[in-house]
């Protein structure tokens, strides 16, 4: 394709004006004497040859530089040079406010690229200290444990000896409750301290979402608190860990009958959101203050007199595992919504199925 720079592209609207004008002339004055005539066209080629002469030097001297700067500029910025300035950017004209708005585009790409570095390097800190408290909670879960399974043997043993009637059973049955939690925070422990990969397979959400409603309707029968289930029939097999999932959801459930003080309900409802499958959990609880929503998803963050802080961090690592995100919404006095997104389709299951 043949290519022509910029000064033979304005040249050509003006030499075919120019040359339909001498067409034009000499029309015009076909009766005139030949000598006569061809002092006229002298004179008129003169005038057409010093009219492109002047605009081409107005070109040159308004127009080049600024293409020519513009081209070294960008040259430099794709060599990752962002503190350039464009020298024309001053100028009152068309050309000015285009360098106005390329200068103003670098400094938004310097920005965006001095935050990008200030995340990655947010990141790559976070990282290690989650990697230096894993290591850490591993170790304490390994201590732990041991002991542990040895205090709840004894209790057990000791139960067997003690009385029906003794007064001391109902000691035992407080201890077997807090052995009974203090697993649950170490299991939680090293939940966070070494993730596991979800185990992806087509399985109903529905139905997963079924048992873990049913679980924690056997937290509230003796309270005034309703569980609702509303189920999409219409949603298609989604590509999830069962049980991973019941447990981000259980524990979700949990923490909205737990946020109810007297009578209230929790609704869990599925749905459909583009390619990801959607499950609602709201309460009519006490809501979760604006200060502390930022913060909810960190490990060991909590608001609550016996919470560990790692419920929340866990359900949002499951979900991310899955592709999906987490959202909260939530109104003191008035209750919380939690809202998970998880694709249909995994798309590492999907990348397997191309190759």
């Amino acid at each position: 394709m043949l290519r022509l720079n910029w000064q033979a592209k304005a040249m050509l609207p003006v030499a075919v004006v120019l040359g339909n004008g001498l067409l034009l002339f000499l029309l015009a004055t076909s009766a005139v004497a030949d000598s006569e005539r061809r002092a006229v066209l002298m004179v008129a080629a003169a005038g057409a040859i010093i009219i492109c002469g002047v605009f081409l030097l107005m070109l040159a001297l308004i127009v080049r530089p600024p293409i020519r700067e513009l081209q070294e500029k960008i040259a430099r910025v794709r060599s990752g040079d962002l503190s350039i300035t464009l020298d024309f950017a001053n100028r009152n004209d068309e050309i000015g406010d285009l360098g106005k708005a390329f200068t103003q585009m670098i400094g938004e790409l310097r920005e965006s690229r001095e935050e990008i570095q200030r995340l990655h390097r947010t990141q790559m800190s976070r990282a290690e200290h989650l990697a230096t408290l894993g290591e850490l909670a591993a170790g304490l879960a390994h201590e732990i444990r041991n002991p542990l399974a040895g205090i709840a043997g004894a209790v057990e043993v000791i139960g067997c000896d003690l009385p029906a009637d003794s007064p001391a059973r109902n000691v035992l049955k407080d201890v077997r409750q807090e052995t009974q939690r203090i697993g649950r925070i170490v299991s939680d422990l090293l939940e966070t301290a070494r993730p596991r990969p979800p185990e992806l397979r087509s399985a109903d959400l529905n139905a997963t979402a079924e048992h873990a409603v049913l679980f924690a309707r056997q937290q509230v029968l003796s309270r005034p608190i309703e569980v609702q289930l509303i189920k999409d029939e219409t949603l298609p097999l989604v590509e999830h860990d069962t049980n991973q999932i019941h447990q981000v959801l259980l524990n979700l459930l949990l923490n909205a009958i737990q946020a109810i003080k007297e009578k209230g309900t929790v609704r869990v409802e599925l749905g459909r959101e583009d390619s990801f499958a959607m499950v609602s959990i709201s309460d009519t609880g006490i809501g979760i203050a604006s200060k502390h929503l930022p913060n909810i998803f960190r490990p060991f963050y909590t608001t609550k007199t016996r919470g560990t802080g790692l419920g929340l961090s866990l359900a949002r690592r499951i979900i991310e595992d899955h592709g999906g995100r987490i959202a909260v919404n939530s109104c003191p006095d008035v209750g919380s919504e939690f809202t998970l997104l998880i694709p249909l389709n995994h798309p590492a299951a999907q990348a397997a199925g191309s190759e």
